[in-house]
């Protein structure tokens, strides 16, 4: 089973399908994986398998790295687009985030003031003030939601630890449109059950979802690496496409990757 363990706190840069060129903000430890999700298809494997041991980056630790990373490419003529949070976990579990946006939005202003900064979050932490504020600081505030089912959520996404998916809708829906919402959509089996959330039965209740949230932009996408759980299969461009037409329709801007 091949895994992606990213260098912390800084890698990259790397060229996302849907954000260009990324320069990656890991406040996860380097040598495993933490979050409060264990999604059956995630690039970074299954939680178990690769606990980490080193501690978490600092706040020093990363405007350090990130101040030396912008200076060694702002030198070689190549700034990024973005700067991403993503890595080995949420990181919004980082307990120094909200410090560690101000210092990154500092850094960007400094060496690259065209550049976005952007969070992948699972959403699980939007519920602390804290986090919540920060997030309304960045340019690119991307939250998971892959469906509202609550059975699916906990056979795919698997929350570690208590998870109300309508307590999230409502979290997003407190940011007023400030977010842009990514889905990722899949078939296949695992375990012996069906994993495709492509269906109606699925779709029709997360456009519901969605209009109330009213998100600045969907993104949706699909398997592109190996995942950790066999059975998995990506999910059809006719399928996105005829999801992505859905969300147009509600007057929701969409990207997809396939």
């Amino acid at each position: 089973m091949s895994t992606i363990i990213y260098p912390s706190p800084i890698f990259g840069p790397v060229h996302s399908r849907r954000l260009g060129i990324s320069l990656g903000i890991n406040l996860l430890p380097a040598d495993g994986k933490w979050c409060s999700f264990d999604c059956i298809y995630c690039e970074c494997g299954f939680n178990a398998d690769h606990r980490p041991h080193l501690p978490l980056p600092g706040v020093q630790e990363v405007a350090n790295a990130l101040e030396q990373k912008l200076g060694e490419m702002r030198n070689q003529g190549q700034l990024p687009d973005v700067l991403t949070f993503a890595g080995n976990g949420e990181p919004t579990m980082n307990p120094h985030f909200p410090e560690i946006v101000d210092e990154v939005i500092r850094l960007r202003d400094i060496y690259c003031p065209m550049a976005r900064v952007s969070v992948l979050s699972n959403a699980t932490q939007i519920h602390r003030p804290e986090v919540r504020a920060a997030l309304m600081k960045v340019d690119n505030n991307i939250l998971k939601l892959d469906t509202v089912d609550a059975a699916y959520i906990h056979r795919t996404d698997r929350p570690q630890g208590h998870y109300d998916v309508e307590k999230i809708v409502e979290g997003m829906c407190s940011f007023g449109g400030q977010c842009i919402i990514q889905t990722m959509f899949m078939q296949g089996t695992h375990e012996g059950k069906d994993v495709d959330n492509t269906l109606s039965a699925y779709v029709t209740p997360y456009l519901e979802a969605l209009k109330r949230i009213k998100p600045r932009m969907v993104m949706i996408y699909t398997i592109d690496r190996e995942t950790p759980a066999k059975g998995l299969q990506k999910a059809g461009r006719e399928k996105l496409d005829g999801i992505a037409a859905l969300i147009r329709e509600a007057g929701i801007e969409v990207s997809v990757s396939y």
